[in-house]
């Protein structure tokens, strides 16, 4: 048996790992190219996000700017709608796209859509366990107790549930954005195809690191595996 750090389940990672920079890059890529492109109707990714919301009777969610870049996100416990500097305040299709994106959100919060209502309810188990699980499972390992091992593998389960359920959320986020986008008039046809390149590279983002996850917790159960 090699050492934990260096077993040969480490190779295992390596691809993940390859996906991981290939879906960063991707996203930058992309969003860095449609950021440069105007949209024709000239509208912001604050103006758009505030219409979506309305329109969907979400007039209650504000819709705020934050500091950094693709640092946008919905906070569902606040309500607050979070657009970075360079989608806030933007008119290029990028920033619609991801404005729209985020708008999807809060919809689906709003609506009450089942597999965000799951995955708002497993966020506290999903980060209880991720800061265990590895913990427990290396004192299993090293001082040879299969239960900590045991429990280590069920407390990071939760995690990689957490970026299972993830997936179908931001696809439907992402489908919802681009339908409201063309359906109100907010991008020509040809821009919803480009916003939806946009956002199909923030898919892979979503991809990869749900990709890690199973990876790892497959990692845990062959070193598991190991030790009987």
């Amino acid at each position: 048996m090699f050492p934990f750090f260096i077993d040969w389940t480490f190779l295992l990672l390596i691809p993940a790992l390859g996906l991981a920079f290939y879906a960063q890059a991707k996203v930058k890529g992309t969003f860095q190219t449609y950021s440069k492109i105007t949209s024709r109707r000239g509208f912001t990714g604050a103006q758009v996000a505030r219409h979506l919301l309305d329109h969907s009777g979400l007039g209650h969610v504000q819709v705020t700017r934050v500091k950094g870049t693709l640092t946008d996100h919905y906070d569902p416990r606040k309500k607050v709608l979070n657009l970075s500097e360079g989608v806030h305040n933007s008119n290029s299709v990028a920033a619609l796209g991801i404005a729209a994106h985020e708008a999807g959100h809060a919809i689906q919060h709003g609506l009450g859509y089942s597999p965000l209502v799951l995955r708002n309810s497993i966020v506290p188990a999903a980060n209880f366990g991720t800061s265990l699980a590895f913990p427990l499972f290396l004192i299993g390992f090293f001082f040879r107790i299969p239960t900590f091992m045991d429990i280590g593998i069920v407390f990071f389960s939760l995690a990689v549930l957490f970026h299972l359920v993830t997936l179908p959320v931001e696809l439907n986020a992402s489908q919802r954005a681009l339908v409201l986008l063309g359906s109100e008039g907010y991008l020509d046809q040809d821009e919803v195809g480009s916003a939806k390149k946009v956002l199909t590279a923030a898919a892979w983002t979503y991809v990869a690191a749900a990709t890690m996850a199973a990876v790892q917790l497959l990692r845990l159960i062959l070193l598991r595996g190991s030790r009987d």
